[in-house]
């Protein structure tokens, strides 16, 4: 392992890591369903994706029925 030449100020490093914050999740609506959804992906709602059904997603009376 290298040694360092020269000290780095405390400013220095704390201005470089500066950029290391998190973005804020982009979301859009579902033209469907109206949920909110991250871009690209399928709607946990109602599992549509690009105007079409991808994924069948029962209902939460459904879900209710089969469980009980």
């Amino acid at each position: 392992m290298v040694a360092q030449k020269r000290r780095h100020p405390k400013s220095r490093t704390r201005s470089r890591r500066s950029n290391w914050k998190a973005k804020a999740l982009t979301l859009v609506t579902c033209p469907q369903c109206k949920a909110r959804i991250a871009p690209h992906r399928v709607c946990p709602s109602c599992g549509h994706y690009a105007g079409r059904e991808v994924i069948a997603v029962e209902s939460p009376r459904a879900k209710k029925k089969k469980g009980s």
